[in-house]
């Protein structure tokens, strides 16, 4: 099994950034697509971006482009989000993912997940 730890998150004003790590174990994780999926209160978790095994590719939600970035260290088998320019409805518990495959449009897929972390919230201020 994989497991996946997320740290990075806390209070931030509007406008302002964080950088979100999610730091897994298992010795494949370079094989593994990684994405960043988000879910506020009484809302569906949604995506947010993904990333190929190689970290060449990557996918964003439309409401996170030219903001976010993700990214990742195959060596210390670590995935990124940097997160600018943040709005409050960036507001969310964010959660890391990955999935055994290669990058595709399934990976953007919620349910095409087979390992999550546990979160760590964003709460972005007005």
């Amino acid at each position: 099994q994989v497991q996946l730890v997320e740290s990075g998150g806390g209070l931030v004003q509007a406008g302002g950034s964080l950088r979100l790590s999610c730091a897994a174990s298992g010795r494949t994780f370079s094989t593994y697509s990684m994405g960043w999926f988000r879910q506020a209160p009484g809302k569906e978790r949604e995506f947010v971006a993904a990333i190929s095994g190689s970290g060449v590719t990557t996918y964003y939600a439309d409401s996170v482009k030219g903001r976010f970035t993700i990214s990742r260290e195959n060596a210390k088998n670590t995935v990124y989000l940097q997160m600018n320019s943040l709005k409050p409805e960036d507001t969310g518990v964010y959660y890391c993912a990955a999935r055994p495959a290669p990058l595709t449009y399934f990976s953007c897929k919620t349910g095409n997940y087979d390992y999550w972390g546990q979160g760590t919230q964003v709460t972005v201020s007005s």
